[in-house]
């Protein structure tokens, strides 16, 4: 049996060698921590301090209760825990499983299994109901919007990121508040929480009204995003590698030539001599404060991309060593990336490899005038890569060592730090305008200035279609800032009819998603992209005016309403920064008490007055749209109206994305 006691606002439950604490975090939250280790780890990680509340709390001879305002939880005489809300309607129990018939044993919810050490590889289980919903957990490519019957790797991988956060449709929040590298089954039969190598269990529980309540409340725990510069709302123009300072200029000159808004321009990999070097190499960017003066001149910021590998041939490699500012191997060679060099990574869990990176930076960017960072590589990546054959990425956090433990432990926070590094360094300079680009993520990271992309995506439909629903579970975990590049990564051929389609519909997509970015891959590859020198690793033309004039003037005219609809953008970027509130967002969000609108996963609202609904399929001319109850929505391309709560059909020719306004929104958005 447990028993129970009580330590100022915290409830405390012993037994079986197990110590359990639960205790208020903030507004209608409750914190549970559990461990063997006979203390408890009382590390924040990522969390933000929050004001104490006064929790109820009483004991009684076989269960004990707590409650904080809009949430109770019981832990019964076994240790079980089930959560309420404050007028006792059921939220998430605990799942043990009484099996003891003959031999069979007690299966408990909390599972530890002995690591070295104090690890533990752990597994919590709790019931599972099967109208449940569940919303957020990051970015998964994996073409689910209700992540319900999911199992989801907990670990940060290009394309894929853990942001261990889920939105119930039962009406709670639910943070797994642990860096460890494992796993999340939401399935039929149990939702079960892994971690391959923890301490202890630590989660957070929250109960508020409504979806869009939970997320608010989870962003007073994890941080909201500083206010988005206007300029960052504008376009950003990128292609795989503008090789020198005059082919960047030169595209740069011609946006506007044309009178085409441009607002960033990026320089990416590969402009240094060495991974790890972070700086340019003259033999190419001569003259960096020049390229930034001009673009500056011309309303145009510039992004220099920074990869976290440090090559073994870098400038920087041997004092980063012999300080132990690197990730180490536990056994073997210290190489654990290998893309165009035997590299390994800055350590972003040591405070001093941050302050070596930013003022690395500072020394070799900063000075120049560039205030922007696209911090690739953030996951970070591990294997052998080339752009020629598969991937051969062999995630062995075993044998990783960061400064804050082994990699099965803490992996999936280098993100936070990474991003850290730069925010902080910035904000040293005294700067208040921070804007970087990050391609993984973890909790809390938006409270550093970080716009997250999708990663290295295929250009195709299918890539879109999933792209829409993981940007929305993205935005439910609290992340306002996200992007995709449009027309994906992976290949398309400016020259093919069919890539030329799909460009003109993710563009559409694009104009309404938080960040509006061009990026990609295109073809033609050089014959062997990962032994040809940097020069050669250029890929094919990605600008507005490359894929043919019919194009082209579907995105001189989007570029144009982008621009137009700045002012719309940035009030729901200024809600983002004082409420938490995404501006892209899924229909239930505003419309919680519309059931329908929980199914819908190829719409979404932009701001609270605008609905987008995206071509998605080759082909398509005409697509059917959810219109949510309780509102009346106007066709922005012909101003007819109709009553929420019904389906209906709409045309889509090539040049027309579907955009409803909300009860007599008047925004421009057609010409």
């Amino acid at each position: 049996m447990v028993t129970f006691s009580r330590e100022r606002n915290r409830l405390i439950a012993r037994g079986g060698g197990e110590t359990v604490w639960l205790e208020p975090f903030g507004t209608n939250c409750l914190r549970f921590r559990s461990t063997l280790c006979g203390h408890i780890d009382e590390r924040d990680w990522t969390l933000l301090p929050q004001p104490d509340t006064k929790a109820e709390i009483s004991i009684e001879s076989e269960k004990a209760t707590i409650r904080n305002g809009n949430i109770q939880a019981v832990i019964d005489g076994h240790g079980g825990v089930q959560y309420y809300t404050s007028d006792g309607q059921p939220l998430l129990e605990e799942l043990w499983i009484d099996c003891r018939a003959l031999n069979a044993d007690l299966q408990k919810a909390r599972h530890y299994t002995s690591q070295k050490g104090d690890l533990f590889a752990i597994d919590l289980s709790f019931v599972a109901h099967e109208n449940e919903r569940f919303y957020g957990m990051g970015q998964y490519a994996n073409n689910c919007f209700n992540l319900k019957g999911c199992v989801l790797e907990l670990a940060q991988k290009n394309t894929q990121i853990s942001i261990p956060f889920l939105v119930s449709s039962r009406g709670y929040g639910f943070i797994w508040n642990n860096p460890s590298i494992g796993r999340a089954e939401l399935v039929r039969n149990h939702t079960l929480w892994h971690a391959e190598a923890t301490s202890q269990i630590d989660y957070l529980v929250l109960c508020e009204d409504t979806p869009a309540d939970i997320v608010r409340r989870y962003t007073d725990i994890t941080g909201k995003s500083p206010m988005l510069p206007e300029w960052a709302a504008g376009f950003w123009q990128c292609k795989l590698r503008y090789r020198t300072q005059e082919e960047l200029l030169s595209v740069a000159r011609e946006h506007k030539k044309r009178g085409l808004p441009l607002s960033v321009m990026v320089v990416d990999f590969f402009h240094w001599p060495y991974q790890g070097d972070w700086r340019f190499d003259p033999r190419y960017w001569p003259e960096p404060q020049a390229m930034v003066q001009e673009l500056e001149g011309a309303g145009i910021k510039t992004v220099v991309s920074i990869w976290p590998t440090v090559d073994m041939k870098s400038e920087n490699y041997p004092q980063m060593a012999q300080k132990g500012l690197l990730i180490r191997t536990e056994r073997g060679v210290p190489a654990i990336f290998t893309f165009r060099g035997m590299t390994t990574y800055f350590d972003s869990t040591n405070p001093e490899a941050r302050s070596f990176i930013w003022e690395t930076a500072k020394k070799n960017y900063y000075r120049y005038g560039i205030r922007m960072f696209w911090l690739d590589e953030a996951e970070p990546e591990m294997g052998i890569q080339g752009f020629e054959y598969p991937n051969v990425l062999a995630y062995d956090y075993d044998n990783i060592r960061y400064h804050l433990g082994n990699g099965l432990a803490v992996s999936n926070i280098y993100p936070f730090y990474y991003a850290q590094a730069f925010y902080e360094g910035m904000k040293s300079e005294g700067e208040n305008e921070i804007v970087n680009l990050i391609r993984c993520a973890w909790l809390g990271i938006q409270r550093f200035g970080v716009v997250v992309w999708s990663g290295d995506i295929p250009s195709t439909f299918d890539s879109l279609r999933k792209q829409l629903k993981a940007g929305l579970n993205m935005a439910m975990c609290g992340i306002p800032w996200w992007t995709t590049d449009i027309g994906g990564f992976w290949g398309g051929d400016p020259e093919d009819p069919r890539f030329r389609e799909l460009m003109i519909r993710w563009f559409q997509y694009g104009v309404f998603c938080p960040i509006f970015r061009l990026h990609g891959f295109r073809l033609p590859y050089p014959e062997d992209a990962n032994r040809c020198s940097a020069y050669e690793l250029t890929g094919g033309p990605n600008e507005v005016w490359s894929f043919g004039e019919e194009a082209y003037e579907i995105f001189k005219e989007l570029l144009y309403l982008r621009e137009r609809i700045k002012p719309y953008i940035m009030e729901q970027m200024r809600r983002a920064h004082e409420e938490g509130t995404p501006p892209m967002r899924p229909l239930f969000f505003d419309f919680p008490h519309d059931p329908v609108t929980y199914d819908i996963e190829d719409a979404f609202m932009f701001g609270p007055d605008i609905m987008v609904a995206p071509v998605v399929h080759e082909g398509e001319r005409k697509r059917k749209i959810y219109l949510p109850q309780g509102a009346q929505w106007e066709e922005a391309r012909n101003g007819k109206t109709y009553q929420g709560g019904q389906w209906i059909e709409v045309e889509a020719p090539l040049e027309v994305i579907p955009v409803f306004l909300r009860d007599g929104t008047k925004i421009a958005i057609s010409t």
